[in-house]
């Protein structure tokens, strides 16, 4: 994922939820990913989303952070924050507990570009560990996808 970032020039930023930094930790275990990650932001309670990422305050309001317009907003929002080409957001419930009237497992990941958003809804069995863990995987994987020449975002 580094790599196709340095060969289109593009930087990357994560904007994280349910995985609190994790996306951020498996950029950053890459040697040489200062080259190509800018930072990221865990917005981890409803209202950072809102007040750090500029989430907006009706739709959170209205649909609580588990929803795929707030996974755009953040991956959309989180290039600014950070001042990257290219945003990844994850947000949705990892367990063990409904959130918003959504059973874990239920989540929302997407990617950025200059080129255009993608998002995807997912629904991830497992316990919270499994959860976070394949979401980490899902947001990597789509961010791959759209970052290579002519991808899929």
């Amino acid at each position: 994922m580094l790599d196709a970032l340095r060969g289109r020039g593009w930087t990357v930023a994560t904007a994280e939820s349910l995985t609190g930094g994790q996306v951020a930790a498996t950029l950053v275990d890459v040697p040489g990913a200062s080259r190509s990650f800018r930072g990221g932001v865990v917005a981890y309670a409803t209202d950072v989303k809102g007040t750090v990422l500029g989430v907006d305050a009706d739709l959170l309001a209205e649909h609580g952070a588990v929803h795929p317009e707030v996974a755009r907003q953040m991956a959309e929002r989180v290039r600014d924050v950070v001042g990257s080409d290219v945003g990844l957001a994850t947000t949705g419930v990892a367990g063990p507990n409904p959130q918003d009237g959504f059973s874990p497992g239920t989540v929302h990941v997407a990617v950025a570009t200059p080129e255009r958003t993608v998002v995807r809804t997912l629904d991830l069995p497992g316990d919270r560990a499994a959860i976070r863990a394949a979401t980490c995987a899902a947001v990597l994987r789509e961010a791959l996808s759209a970052v290579r020449p002519g991808g899929a975002a």
